[in-house]
């Protein structure tokens, strides 16, 4: 919302990574700025999160295999 843009890897999300640019592409600002929203994938991601470096729970489990 102040303008700041944030990045993290795709490979941390694996619905992201997996969706077509199309479903990527359809996203919304949630929570007042707190979050973002894919209505086509029914992901969130909290802008807290990824500046803590936080990646999908389904990421990390890949990551234990």
């Amino acid at each position: 919302m102040d303008g700041r843009l944030i990045s993290t890897p795709l490979a941390w999300y694996p619905r992201l990574l997996n969706a077509t640019p199309a479903q990527r592409s359809n996203w919304e600002v949630c929570g007042a700025g707190q979050g973002i929203h894919w209505p086509d994938l029914d992901e969130d991601l909290s802008t807290e999160g990824m500046l803590r470096g936080l990646r999908s729970k389904a990421s990390a489990q890949d990551l234990r295999v």
